[in-house]
Formats: C-alpha cells, structure tokens, sequence
C-alpha cells in the first residue's frame, strides 16, 4: 500500500490504483484569468480527464448511499421526490477524495486563476441532486459561511455528471464580487444556526420576478468542467427538475497569500484552531495545509 500523509490522519491508496494525471487536461489561458477577476467565475473545460470522473463519481456515489462523514440533506418533502445530499471533509474519510486534494491538477489551477505562489487546502464538499430533487440552492456567496477575509479564496465546482439548467446547473451574478457585500449565509437545510441575522437576505437574482442585478452567467458542461468561483460572488440554482438524470458537483477550497483570519460568530469551525490573531494570515499545516507552491510544485511529491 501506498501512502497519501498530509496531516494527522493517514490514508492508504491501494497499491493496485493506477496513477492520475497531476497536469489539467486544459491549459488555463490569460483569457481565462482575465474572465474570473472580471466577473468573479469562469467555466474551464475538461479540466479532469474520464479517469478522474470515473474514480470521483464512483466516490460520490458511495458517500450519498453511506451516511458517512458530516452529511446534510433537505428534508422538506414538498420540494420534490429526490434527494438533496451535502457533505464536507470527505478527504478525512477516502483516498480517492484525498487524491484530488493532494495529487490533483486542482491546486495548480487554483493557483494560476489567483496568481498565487502557494496554495493551501481548505476543505471539500459534495453536492448530489437526484431526479426531481426540487430543493433549490438558495441564492448566496460563500465568505459569510468562512472564517476568513481576503481575495486569494477559491471555490472549483467539478462537474462529475452532465450539468444543465434543468437539472439544476449553477447561475452566477457576473461581477458581484466587486460589490464588496456579504449576504447572509443559508444552507439548503437553512441551518439557523449559520444565519448571521445582522446580514441582508440574498434576493432570488434567479427568479423572474427577482431583483435583476445584472448579468446571469450559467453553463452547460460535461464531466471533467469545473467553475472557479471568487468567495463573494452570488449564485444559485433551482432544483432538478429532471426525472431522469442525477446531478453531482464535487466542491474544493483553496487559500491563496492574502487570507486574513476572522473569525466571525455562526462560520465554519476549521479542524483545528490556527493559533492566529484575527488579521493574520492562518499559516496552520494541520486545518489549512500547504499542497501546492510555485517552486516545487505539488508537496505530495515533493516530499
């Protein structure tokens, strides 16, 4: 067996695995970065080639039907007959997702769109809509949910199945991020205890009858696509109106250089307090470690 060590726990990859590519099948252009600092989300395409998505969405698949892990999922049967399933850290629990944390071309995408020199890993989340999950996601950013401030955030959205507007495909205010606005955080399963009430109510920028702030930029995509979000840009989705097709994305975090530690009340609680002032940048290899610098590439194999 083959060892995966980045932290306090271990994770053995089976030594019959076959290697992945470590290199995105998708060169990241200059026009790509110029799209995500302009409209705070850009869609790369075929950045995870069929064997990643074959292996990740084998590992979703087993997530949904597991129960571990920190799992949510609506329960509001009105919403539709399908499921709406949530889960985060689940590179603590299987090698395969530890693999796209660790020896992914992830962290080098992340870098290139944020021109950061060193990336540090904050955590993954799945999200799995089944046919006619009609739950939506509701409309928000994702900086009022984290302990952080700063621009250097990232979120990647891997499409691991097909990815359309009826079954519940992603839709993003462009250039919100520049609003400088926070919007109250709120789960699928409006948890209350992440409302931060002194926050302002998202509006429902996706509804025709909604506050329209701007351009509404969505995409088709194929397995392997991945939207690279800025932690301030608004989106959401309607539910899977589909009776047919499963909708599964696949989320990871990334920290760039400027991430400030702020820990506000009703955030995310890391895995393990950085031991940092609020202002300072949270350099801790156990919540936040580092898996990717300019120098060497991926510490996996640098190591």
């Amino acid at each position: 067996m083959q060892q995966v060590v980045q932290d306090s726990r271990s994770i053995e990859v089976p030594s019959t695995h076959q290697p992945l590519s470590i290199r995105s099948a998708t060169q990241v252009s200059d026009a790509d970065v110029q799209a995500f600092e302009r409209d705070g989300v850009v869609c790369l395409r075929g950045v995870f080639d069929s064997d990643w998505c074959e292996l990740l969405k084998e590992a979703a698949l087993e997530a949904l039907d597991s129960g571990a892990g920190r799992p949510r999922e609506v329960q509001n049967k009105t919403a539709g007959s399908g499921r709406f399933y949530s889960n985060v850290y689940l590179s603590d629990l299987d090698w395969r997702f530890r693999l796209l944390r660790d020896r992914s071309p992830a962290p080098e995408v992340a870098a290139t769109l944020m021109r950061s020199d060193s990336i540090r890993f904050y955590y993954d989340q799945l999200f799995v809509k089944t046919p006619s999950a009609g739950a939506p996601t509701p409309w928000h950013n994702d900086l009022p949910f984290w302990p952080f401030r700063g621009n250097d955030l990232i979120s990647m959205w891997i499409a691991l199945s097909p990815v359309t507007t009826e079954n519940s495909g992603l839709q993003y205010v462009a250039g919100s991020h520049r609003w400088g606005k926070m919007f109250r955080a709120v789960t699928p399963d409006y948890d209350p205890n992440l409302a931060d009430e002194s926050m302002p109510v998202c509006p429902d920028y996706g509804s025709d009858a909604g506050d329209q702030a701007g351009k509404l930029l969505s995409w088709d995509m194929q397995p392997g696509d991945v939207l690279c979000h800025h932690p301030l840009t608004v989106h959401g989705a309607s539910g899977n109106k589909s009776t047919t097709e499963t909708r599964i994305g696949l989320s990871v975090r990334f920290l760039g250089q400027d991430v400030q530690w702020d820990p506000r009340p009703r955030t995310m609680r890391l895995r393990h307090d950085p031991g940092v002032q609020p202002g300072e940048f949270p350099a801790d290899d156990v919540a936040l470690p580092v898996v990717w610098e300019r120098s060497s590439g991926l510490r996996a194999l640098a190591t």
